[in-house]
């Protein structure tokens, strides 16, 4: 079951530069950097609880935010939903007709599972969900 907004996404092409306007310009706190690997990413986040701000930046310039980037420059990429049982989910979305990205959950920043929902299926909003780890 879906249980809260995990985090706004937003794709940026100069991660420190976008890090350091969030602490120093918006005074948030930041909660440190990730790899996330599998989805050639560098993360950087700041929670705002009950939420986080995440920003994305291609991990050595490859991966889908290098063409992210590319196409749009930077901005407003994906919204992120917590789920306590990921597989529940994508099972019961995809009864419901929701195309996904991938076949099944990946790897995620903090040891999480993601999966996301093809844009066509939210109104042109490309949808996350991720369950953290601490709820495998």
């Amino acid at each position: 079951m879906i249980t809260a907004l995990d985090h706004i996404a937003i794709a940026v092409p100069d991660l420190e530069k976008s890090i350091k306007r969030f602490m120093d310009d918006f005074g948030l706190s930041f909660d440190g950097t990730e790899d996330v690997i599998a989805a050639k990413t560098s993360t950087a986040f700041f929670p705002v609880p009950p939420t986080n701000i995440e920003l994305v930046h291609p991990l050595n310039g490859d991966g889908p935010i290098a063409g992210y980037l590319e196409k749009k420059g930077g901005g407003l990429h994906h919204l992120c939903f917590r789920s306590d049982n990921i597989e529940e989910d994508v099972e019961r979305l995809t009864a419901k007709g929701y195309q996904f990205l991938g076949d099944a959950p990946s790897p995620g920043a903090h040891g999480s599972k993601v999966i996301f929902i093809h844009p066509k299926s939210c109104d042109g909003v490309l949808v996350e969900i991720n369950q953290p780890a601490d709820s495998h």
